[in-house]
Order: C-alpha cells, then structure tokens, then sequence
C-alpha cells in the first residue's frame, strides 16, 4: 500500500508540473490576484470575468515568474468567462479534456497562481448534470460540481483531472458551491470573443410573463404553461414579425416556450438572423408566427 501511495503520490506531483507550465497570476482587480491559464499559445489566456474588474492595466505573471502587460479580448459576465492575451512567444497551452470519461468519484485537481508559484487543491467530482442556465442567462454545457476547496485566488484557474488534461476552469462567483465551467463552453465562448468581442444573443423585443394554458392546448402540446407577451417594442424583430401584445407563445422551433429562461436559452447566438417559426395562442385560436431574429445590443 505504502508504495501505491508513493507513486500516485509522485505521479501527481509530476502531473500538477506539467499542467503547471500553463497557470498563470491574473492581476486585474485591487485585492488578492487570481488565476488564469493559456487557452492557446498564441497568447490566449482564459480566466475569470468576476476577477477582471477593469479593462486596462492589466498583467499577467507567466510560470517562468516574468510579469507582462495583458489586453481584454472580452468578457461574457453570464458564464463569468474573460479571455485575455499577452504578447508572448514560447508559451505551453494547456491540453483539453473530451469530459466524455468523467464520473461523479472521480478525482481531480484545482489550480491556482495567485502568487508566485502553482498552488493545488486536491478533491473529487462531487456531481455531474446536464447543460444549465446561470442566473444572469448563460448557457452553460454540463452541470459540474466537486468538493475542492476554493482557496483564496484560485477563481479562473483550471481544473484537471488525473491525466492532466483542464475540464475546465473553477469559479466562486455561480453559487454557493465549487463550480466548474466546462470545456465545452469555454471553447464556445472563446470563438465568439475572439469573433465578435462579445457572446452574442438572440434578441425579439418582448417581454412575457408564464401563464397557465387553456385545458385544450394543455393536452394538446403536453405542456402546462405558455409565456404571455406583456410588451412588445416599436420596430422591433418580435413586431416585425407579427407578434403581439396579448398573444401566448406556445413553442419555438417545435421546443416549448413554458418559462422565460427557456425562451432565454433558445435564443442562442446560433439564432441570430434566422427565421424561427413561434406556435401562439391568440384570441382562443392556435397560429404559427414566423420571426427574424435579430440580435442584443
């Protein structure tokens, strides 16, 4: 047993190393530094967004312990995402996870450079789910949770597992649990800023409200609640397109429309400039609505 310990032992050691060679210190708010790691090597650095409270004067402490000057690509505050870059030749990105093998037992690591040097949190993946929606609206690819503790610092630091290999990065800023967004949606959130400068999202110009659905369309789509339009703004796509005030939308796209935050979720950036076909209560009659999406400012 003594000697299982003592190579897992070293074997993890060797494994933080080498992962190591791709935390960063994130220097981008007035108290304590937080972390970050290089997303690609062409400078890319992935950290957290509630970490970065400005926009300039921002520095970035490489593992080799130089500090250079850091710019904000963007920053999507709904999945506490923000992509930064420096200026930098020789820098090691660290290698993604495809999560595909991942269980709830499995041990994992957190890192973090809030100083000079890597600081490691061991522990385990505590609970796995499905894709979720964060309160400010951010759709986020898988549901994961582990019991490592969130040392000081440690928020936009990567977590790995076993082979080395980031599943994705730690944030303190979602809920009153260590959570980890996913490498999935940091690969899709890093495309859109590097693209757009921002995450972009479908935008109708209404606002709703759920309502319970008369008995007939209950049975009829298996759903027991609608969104009821409360306001639909001048010009705006959702007038466009013949939506309005007093209508109930039933689906989009054939996908119900039961709560305000799976409308929410289904206006993904992917929506924008397309035409999505609205199934609607009006006056008692159920009528398709066909609507271009046009996108959030």
């Amino acid at each position: 047993m003594s000697d299982f310990l003592t190579n897992f032992s070293n074997e993890l050691a060797a494994t933080v190393a080498t992962a190591g060679q791709s935390v960063v210190r994130v220097e981008g708010r007035r108290r304590l530094p937080a972390s970050g790691f290089v997303w690609s090597a062409d400078g890319i650095i992935v950290t957290a967004h509630h970490v970065v409270e400005r926009d300039d004067n921002l520095k970035i402490g490489l593992p080799n312990g130089e500090t250079v000057s850091a710019t904000l690509v963007g920053r999507d505050p709904s999945t506490d995402l923000a992509v930064l870059k420096v200026t930098v030749s020789g820098l090691t990105a660290i290698a993604h996870d495809s999560f595909e093998a991942l269980r709830v037992g499995h041990l994992v690591v957190a890192l973090g450079r809030p100083g000079k040097d890597v600081n490691v949190a061991l522990g385990m993946v505590s609970a796995l789910g499905d894709a979720w929606q964060s309160a400010p609206g951010g759709k986020v690819d898988r549901y994961l949770q582990t019991d490592v503790t969130m040392f000081p610092g440690f928020s936009g630091g990567p977590l790995i597992g076993m082979d080395g290999k980031v599943l994705g990065f730690n944030t303190s800023a979602m809920r009153d649990v260590s959570l980890t967004i996913p490498v999935p949606t940091i690969a899709r959130v890093v495309e859109s800023l590097l693209k757009h400068g921002k995450v972009r999202q479908g935008y109708l110009g209404i606002g709703t409200q759920p309502v319970k659905l008369p008995a007939a369309q209950r049975e009829e789509f298996k759903q027991e609640t609608g969104l009821l339009i409360a306001s639909v703004e001048a010009d705006s796509p959702a007038a466009k397109g013949g939506l309005f005030l007093g209508d109930t939308l039933i689906n989009l796209n054939g996908k119900p429309t039961r709560h305000v935050d799976e409308l929410s979720a289904l206006l993904g950036g992917d929506t924008v400039g397309t035409t999505a076909a609205f199934t609607v209560l009006r006056g008692g009659q159920v009528l398709p609505v066909t609507v271009e999406i046009g996108e959030r400012n």
